[in-house]
């Protein structure tokens, strides 16, 4: 099952943040079009503004890693924590996930106790501003 293997990977990331400010430690994992897994976790800086997201973090392996003959493009992605509540994607991510993420991709939010929540990417950023309002100005 995708999910179950993107939960996995997340939880693997996870375990890997760098988050000794908040304690708030985020593992994600993202799957390509061309079934490429990608992973990121939080990394946290003394400066507070220069932290960077898992999400983030994940997405930018994947362009790390994609090769430039095919057109980089997720399909779904999974972010892990161990708290209570489900953590959506904070603001900025859901920005960079709308750069890489068709509309109609999923996000799936899962905790330590297997709770689960699924958003459509246009779901978390309505009219979101994308490459195709940079290309189709009419």
């Amino acid at each position: 099952d995708t999910w179950q293997l993107l939960a996995e990977k997340a939880k693997n990331a996870y375990r890997k943040a760098y988050a000794p400010y908040s304690k708030f430690n985020v593992g994600a994992a993202a799957l390509t079009f061309t079934n490429k897994v990608v992973q990121g976790c939080n990394v946290e800086n003394a400066s507070y503004g220069l932290t960077v997201c898992a999400e983030r973090n994940c997405i930018a392996q994947g362009v790390i890693q994609h090769s430039e003959s095919e057109k980089l493009q997720f399909s779904a992605l999974v972010v892990y924590t161990e708290q209570e509540k489900l953590t959506p994607p904070c603001g900025a991510c859901r920005q960079v996930i709308s750069e890489f993420f068709p509309k109609g991709a999923q996000v799936m939010a899962v905790n330590h106790l297997n709770e689960q929540q699924h958003w459509k990417i246009e779901e978390l950023l309505p009219d979101a501003f994308t490459p195709y309002d940079l290309f189709n100005k009419t």
